[in-house]
């Protein structure tokens, strides 16, 4: 006797719709102005070093000679290599305030253990000003503590520090006369200090770093959404915590090359240097909010600055005060220019 069960029929899959959308189909190009945008955005501040340089040579020749741009760039070197660092914290939407102070204890701390050789006079300062930015990372990254907080605290408790090993400033450490630590900060090739090379070095790591590698997309997307890049599955708080530590070795070896650079642990130096810094980072293009950035922009930014001071400089009759009035200006109307652009490019 036959089964009068019979296998149902397997359901029909409809064909897909020639008309329908595929799923791979490209996306609308973007418009002309959000592209401008994104340029002006990027590359804006090149173009105002450009211009201000031109300007400045024109008017003032000294300006453009060798000597005066090695000035210029060994100037900056320093805050450069502070800036890398900010950089990478701010892409995270963070902040660190502390790298001022953090360089200060670092150059004297480097005066201070120069007297045991070259080693000793690097590593000191790496070991004690990364173990603070580590700190600041932990407290951030593990206990959900605000940036701002937890930095203004280590931007108090460095300069303390700093205070008590020098006896209130009374002590000054110096580097030995003729050492390789010296030589370090004075030293030069082709006529272009060590300090400038080294931060070149240093940006063009960050850059690779940023762009080329895992780990600088996950400061892109930590810096986007910090829950989104949890759900990801992305390490969110080691991401944290390694850049607040990268921030505070890079503020502890700019102070050890300005402090070879000096020959002494100077202790009133870094005052207010975490404004520099975040201005150079801001003006170069990196949102503050997080989430975008560029490390190119931060090294023109940086720049920028210097010659602003150095063009003060050649003026003469305009004391260094007013390298701040310019610098902030420049910093709100690249705040404003940002706010204006995200605007445009979210409604294009």
């Amino acid at each position: 006797m036959k089964n009068s069960t019979s296998a149902a029929p397997a359901p029909q899959v409809p064909a897909p719709l020639k008309n329908a959308p595929s799923r791979t189909e490209p996306r609308p190009e973007r418009s002309t102005g959000s592209r401008a945008g994104e340029l002006v955005q990027r590359q804006g501040v090149l173009a105002v070093l450009l211009t201000v340089i031109l300007i400045a040579s024109s008017l003032y020749p000294t300006f453009a000679s060798l000597d005066n741009a090695r000035g210029v760039t060994v100037q900056a070197s320093f805050l450069a290599i502070v800036a890398l660092g900010m950089t990478l914290v701010i892409i995270t939407g963070g902040i660190d305030l502390s790298v001022g102070s953090v360089f200060a204890l670092g150059g004297v701390l480097a005066a201070w253990a120069s007297q045991w050789g070259f080693l000793a006079a690097l590593l000191v300062p790496l070991v004690v000003c990364g173990a603070i930015g580590l700190v600041n990372g932990l407290l951030i990254a593990r206990a959900n503590m605000a940036p701002f907080i937890v930095t203004l605290a280590s931007l108090l408790a460095a300069r303390g520090i700093l205070l008590a090993f020098t006896d209130e400033g009374a002590t000054t450490y110096l580097v030995p006369k003729d050492s390789a630590f010296a030589e370090l900060g004075q030293g030069s090739v082709w006529g272009f200090g060590y300090p400038i090379l080294i931060a070149l070095v240093l940006f063009g790591a960050g850059g690779l770093l940023l762009q080329r590698t895992s780990f600088g997309q996950t400061l892109f997307a930590v810096g986007g959404s910090s829950d989104a890049a949890t759900l990801m599955g992305l390490p969110v708080a080691r991401t944290k915590i390694l850049v607040y530590t990268l921030s505070g070795l890079l503020a502890g070896l700019a102070g050890a090359l300005n402090a070879a650079r000096l020959s002494s642990g100077v202790t009133i130096v870094g005052v207010g240097m975490e404004l520099d810094a975040i201005s150079a980072v801001v003006i170069g293009g990196t949102l503050l909010i997080g989430g975008a950035g560029s490390i190119s922009g931060t090294l023109w930014g940086v720049l920028l600055l210097a010659v602003i001071q150095n063009l003060i400089n050649q003026i003469g009759s305009l004391n260094s005060s007013y390298q701040s009035v310019v610098s902030g200006g420049f910093l709100i109307v690249v705040v404003v220019a940002q706010r204006y652009l995200a605007r445009s490019r979210r409604t294009t």
